[in-house]
């Protein structure tokens, strides 16, 4: 029974019916997206709206404003980082540079204290020499104070001679000094002088004479000999043995 109601009301036996122009489709979706965008619109609205009254927008601004000073303060930590990391990088490439000059100096550094160890040993034996060569107490006028003579490499004799004059305010000196070497050349006796001859001699208070004497094959030198003359006269002689 019911269903005849309602079936007789839906159709065109019912006793209402009302007869409607008919709007296409597309008209039907312009109109429907006109609505749907005025509400958009209309929603749009009230958020920002709503976000101007509780202030939404500042806070955020300032929010986006404190991440720019935090990204600004990291970046510049980390080119600070890289730097360093640079700097860091430099070092240790030039790590085995400053090892090798290290390394340099160090040697050198020896080499200087074995100079200045054989430096001393000459003062040492300078030292020796010149005490050997001081004045005997009252001595007076020019006089040769020390002879010292040493074989070396068995095939050079060097030799070494002091001349003094004791006294002060004298006249300045010149002679000659004649050396003579004596000894055995295959077991017989042997002599010679030096091969430039007598030596000049130019002293004001002392002066300190030294040279070499290349040795004849199979001569053993014995003794030494120092002359000083002065215009023909003889002035002071000194021997030593070997």
């Amino acid at each position: 029974m019911r269903f005849r109601l309602l079936r007789r009301r839906l159709t065109v036996s019912a006793p209402r019916m009302a007869v409607r122009s008919a709007l296409p489709w597309p008209f039907r979706w312009a109109v429907l997206a006109i609505v749907l965008g005025f509400c958009a619109a209309i929603g749009l609205w009230a958020f920002e709206f709503g976000k101007d009254i509780a202030g939404l927008e500042k806070d955020s601004k300032e929010e986006i404003a404190r991440i720019r000073a935090d990204v600004i303060r990291l970046k510049s930590e980390l080119d600070k980082v890289k730097e360093e990391r640079d700097k860091a990088q430099s070092i240790a490439n030039t790590a085995d540079t400053l090892v090798t000059a290290e390394r340099a100096s160090h040697e050198r550094l020896v080499l200087q204290a074995k100079q200045l160890e054989a430096d001393n040993r000459a003062l040492r034996d300078d030292l020796g020499f010149f005490e050997k060569l001081i004045p005997a107490a009252g001595g007076s006028g020019v006089a040769i104070r020390g002879l010292q003579a040493e074989i070396q490499n068995g095939a050079v004799l060097k030799w070494q001679v002091l001349v003094i004059q004791a006294n002060k305010n004298v006249p300045e000196f010149s002679g000659t000094l004649e050396l003579v070497f004596t000894g055995t050349q295959g077991g017989k006796p042997w002599s010679a002088s030096a091969p430039s001859g007598p030596l000049a001699v130019q002293i004001k208070q002392y002066g300190r004479l030294e040279g070499v004497f290349e040795l004849p094959p199979q001569v053993a030198v014995k003794g030494v000999s120092a002359k000083l003359t002065e215009g023909g006269t003889v002035r002071s002689t000194q021997s030593i043995k070997i």
